[in-house]
């Protein structure tokens, strides 16, 4: 395979900057991104990385800036039919639009159909990994897979668990969602660049026993992640203490079943006590933050200055179909209005982090992707600073890096991402 040097502005992190300042990211004004066998090669200042590699291919990128891809920490893909639906907060949000929706998955050319639109708005959208709810059909994530693997993706997902307190047509049972579940994890753990995530849709909707055999699905499958949902709704969390009233807050329910752990990823947590963010803390687990979606639905803003303050991994999911878009970049728009109204500024540096190492990190990636180090997957995108006439002419008028990646960032969308490269070969993202 032929080695390939990217060359243009360049921005990357190494850690967090809310924590190490500006030892934490790497700028480029004039930077080369040399890709070899699908990998990282080298990245730098071009003129001290292209002479080590006179005989690359050098391919230019003016006016964008080159980041890695960016990472959905919480996405459904069975509800893309329904996004911007109208009207209602979550409980009944999911009996009026989300089950009818997730029941035609029953389907397998439904599943498979719906698989490539979502993964195509992705790339779209310069989303590179996600991890993703199924249905509750594991046919939902065999056609999910399928797609994934067509297209190279790092991608996590996990057929959903749900045995009460749904309509009867996607309720499972807890022997089924277990044997079902192992045998998607049998099937597609690990082959390539997929992971496998037991999904228990969350508390109330799966009995003591389902949750237990998820634990089970986690004790007898080394890296397999964990991902449901937790505090996203003040009634949901009455309903979740009306269920088990044994239990002394919501996180406690996940916890008896031991499914907290570095993999397991929470979706929303806008409604912790201080015990809740301690444990998950001392779990080591992660957090989604969904502001569309908390917006959208009407859920509450997410304390990201509690979440630091105790240590949490976070990263951004855009919760489709409960947000209103498939953009990490109108995802960063509203996560930065939701901080201000709690009087925290979200800096652009920590925001764009947060989209990429911030979220492989919450996903146990990190090692495989979110940065440009030597040996990491490929997977990185380019940003138009001339997306729109608007973003073109407010850019002009920027005088630092930061102020123009702001810019960039609170008005940019879809139209925004230049070029897709998965594992170093451009993709097709344009399915209009």
């Amino acid at each position: 395979m032929s080695i390939v040097a990217h060359r243009g502005e360049m921005l990357h992190f190494l850690d967090d900057p809310a924590q190490h300042g500006d030892a934490a990211w790497q700028y480029f004004p004039d930077g080369a991104l040399v890709i070899e066998q699908g990998h990282v090669a080298a990245c730098g200042d071009a003129r001290a990385v292209l002479p080590q590699w006179r005989a690359a291919e050098v391919i230019a990128h003016p006016d964008c800036l080159l980041v890695p891809g960016l990472v959905d920490t919480h996405v459904h893909y069975p509800q893309c039919e329904i996004i911007a639906a109208y009207g209602t907060q979550l409980l009944d949000w999911l009996q009026r639009y989300t089950f009818p929706a997730e029941a035609r998955f029953h389907e397998r050319a439904h599943a498979d159909r719906i698989s490539a639109i979502f993964l195509d708005e992705l790339l779209r959208n310069g989303t590179t990994t996600a991890l993703v709810f199924g249905s509750v059909h594991a046919q939902s994530v065999d056609a999910f897979f399928t797609a994934a693997a067509a297209r190279n993706l790092r991608m996590i997902c996990g057929k959903v668990m749900m045995d009460r307190n749904a309509p009867a047509q996607l309720c499972d049972t807890p022997q089924t969602s277990f044997a079902d579940s192992q045998a998607l994890i049998d099937r597609w753990h690990g082959k390539g660049r997929l992971g496998y995530a037991v999904t228990p849709r969350f508390a109330p909707t799966s009995s003591d026993q389902q949750l237990q055999l998820a634990g089970q699905l986690l004790a007898q499958n080394a890296g397999v992640h964990l991902h449901t949902h937790i505090a996203e709704n003040i009634q949901e969390c009455e309903w979740v203490a009306e269920l088990f009233p044994a239990c002394a807050d919501y996180l406690a329910v996940y916890e008896q079943y031991q499914l907290l752990g570095r993999r397991s990823l929470f979706a929303h947590g806008l409604h912790l006590s201080e015990r809740e963010w301690a444990r998950l803390s001392a779990c080591e687990a992660n957090v989604a933050f969904c502001p569309t979606s908390n917006l959208f639905i009407g859920s509450g803003l997410f304390a990201l200055q509690k979440a630091d303050a105790h240590g949490v991994r976070v990263g951004f999911g855009t919760d489709i179909g409960g947000g209103d878009s498939f953009s990490l970049l109108r995802t960063i728009n509203e996560a930065y209005k939701v901080q201000q109204l709690q009087q925290n500024n979200l800096s652009p540096l920590r925001s764009l982090y947060l989209a990429t190492l911030g979220g492989a990190r919450a996903l146990d990636l990190h090692q495989s992707i979110g940065n440009f180090t030597p040996g990491k997957e490929a997977d990185f995108i380019t940003l138009k600073y001339r997306a729109t006439p608007l973003l073109e002419f407010r850019i002009a008028t920027c005088k630092t890096l930061l102020e123009k990646l702001f810019v960039l960032l609170m008005l940019g969308d879809d139209r925004t991402v230049g070029g897709v490269w998965i594992m170093g070969k451009q993709m097709k993202t344009d399915a209009r």
